[in-house]
Parts: structure tokens; C-alpha cells; sequence
């Protein structure tokens, strides 16, 4: 399968222009396991299935409904992506960070990324709503590896701020406004798509890490080569393997994401009205 460069995103880009039409995005989000619902919130909606979009990846991951909706939060353009691929799906890096760039090229200035996360700080619990200060990529793979094209960006971008202060801080202050409690860690992200074990979660937090995943990272970097502001947050919807005598599963991602809803709901929408 060939690599998706700059023309393929141009063209996808392009699709979506002529099939919502409307302004541009101003910011994009996008949600991660069992926080789908989030579109529902949009006003003027257009949904287009991930399918129908030239070159898009398609995710079969549960959780992840697959769609994109373009439409009004709080009088801002905002294009919502309801899932996302990974790279534990078989998906190439160039594929888990295409809708990424097609946001960038579409005129979204503002990538704001959520996603559910291990819980590695035992001063966290479930259900914590975690804003991103710093990321650890054990991926294995840099979504930049490979032939530089100019026209996304430099070839050896600065990561010494990933995620923007001013967006940190935003975050903050709205969770204050609105009585919603936040942490703030360090996300590391992992391939999977097996959880991690016990050992492996001890090293992830002698190395810093305050809760682990497995996407993010490859977005946020993509984001910040091509000059986005980028907020992470992550919804702590388990505790990582070994933090608890039990043992892991996907249905408890989207019973602690279901109980978290209105609080996330409450705190995105108030960083979109404001970013």
C-alpha cells in the first residue's frame, strides 16, 4: 500500500470542502474510546462516514463509531472526529495521522485530542479526567519518519511544548467554572493491543508516566509539525495492570467513559467556546 502524502490529503480535503461546504473548521477534536457521543452535541451538522471520505482510514475498533461531523459549538466551527484509527489495527503510521493533516489543510488551527487512558498515578481513580502536559512515545514508530515534505511542515520540528500552556491553562480555568475536577500527567503511549503487564506498568512509572494508552502521541506530533495548538485529555477509565487486584477489560472503557460523560461533555465545551 502506498504512502499517503501530501496529494492524498489535498484530495481528501478537497472531498470534504465540496461535500459539507460551509466554513472552514476552526478547531478539531477528536474523541477517543466510548466518548463518541460528543457529536451529538454539534448544531448544523454534517456527519460524512469515514468510508465515504477518499483515502480515509476506517476503524473497526468498538467504541469508535467512525464519522465526522462538521458543524457549531458555541458559535465556533469545529469539525468532531468520532474515532480513530490505530496502529494496532495494521493501519500504517501515514494512516493514523491522515486525518490529522486533512484537519490542518481544511483550516482548523486548534487540535484538541481525548482519549481513554490507564491510570498508572495511583493518586488518580476512575473516571479522572487527565489534561496532557507531556507525552512518552514507546510506539516504536514517529508519524515523520521518512522523506520531509515542506509543504506540512519543517523537517526537524521542536517538541519542547506539545501541548500549549495557553490550552492548559484554558483547560483549568474552565474545569474551575464548571466544578469538574482535572489532573494534569505525563501520557505514554504504547503499541498494543494487548494491555500492558504489571512489570512493564512499574518501568512506565519509574519513567515518569502518569497513564498509558495506545494513540495520541503520533497525532499531537503530526498536529505540531504542521503548526497546530494541540490539548490533550485523557478520561482514566481503568487503572493500569497491576495498580489493582483485578484483571483488565474493554467493557469497563466505555462504563467508566458512559459516567464521566456529562463532566467531560461540560468541560469540552467550554474549552471549544474559548480556544
Amino acid at each position: 500500500m502506498s504512502r499517503l502524502g501530501f496529494e492524498e490529503v489535498e484530495h481528501a480535503a478537497a472531498w470534504i470542502r465540496d461535500r459539507v461546504g460551509g466554513a472552514p473548521p476552526e478547531l478539531a477534536v477528536v474523541l477517543g474510546s466510548g466518548l463518541g457521543g460528543f457529536i451529538e452535541r454539534l448544531d448544523d451538522v454534517a456527519i460524512v462516514p469515514y468510508g465515504e471520505i477518499p483515502e480515509w482510514p476506517v476503524t473497526g475498533v468498538a467504541g469508535h463509531d467512525g464519522k465526522l461531523g462538521l458543524g457549531s459549538i458555541a458559535g465556533r466551527r469545529v469539525a468532531v472526529l468520532s474515532g480513530r484509527a490505530h496502529l494496532y489495527e495494521g493501519h500504517g503510521i501515514d494512516r493514523v495521522v491522515f486525518a490529522t493533516r486533512v484537519m490542518a489543510r481544511l483550516g482548523a488551527k486548534t487540535l484538541v485530542l481525548t482519549n481513554a487512558a490507564g491510570g498508572i498515578n495511583p493518586a488518580f481513580g476512575k473516571g479522572a479526567l487527565m489534561v496532557i502536559d507531556d507525552h512518552i512515545n514507546f510506539l516504536g514508530r514517529n508519524p515523520l519518519t521518512g522523506p520531509n515534505d515542506d509543504r506540512f511542515g519543517v523537517r526537524f520540528p521542536d517538541m519542547t511544548e506539545v501541548y500549549a500552556r495557553r490550552l492548559r491553562d484554558l483547560a483549568d480555568a474552565v474545569a474551575r467554572e464548571r466544578g469538574v475536577p482535572v489532573q494534569h500527567g505525563v501520557y505514554i503511549a504504547v503499541p498494543g493491543p494487548s494491555y500492558e503487564t504489571p512489570a512493564e506498568i512499574r518501568a512506565f512509572r519509574t519513567l515518569g508516566a502518569d497513564a498509558v494508552g495506545m494513540s495520541t502521541v503520533p497525532e499531537a506530533i503530526t498536529a505540531r509539525h504542521m503548526g497546530l495548538e494541540v490539548l490533550a485529555i485523557s478520561c482514566i477509565t481503568n487503572m493500569a495492570a497491576g495498580m489493582l487486584p483485578e484483571t483488565l477489560n474493554h467493557e469497563e472503557v466505555f462504563e467508566i467513559a458512559n459516567r464521566v460523560k456529562a463532566s467531560f461533555t461540560s468541560l469540552l465545551e467550554g474549552i471549544i467556546a474559548r480556544a
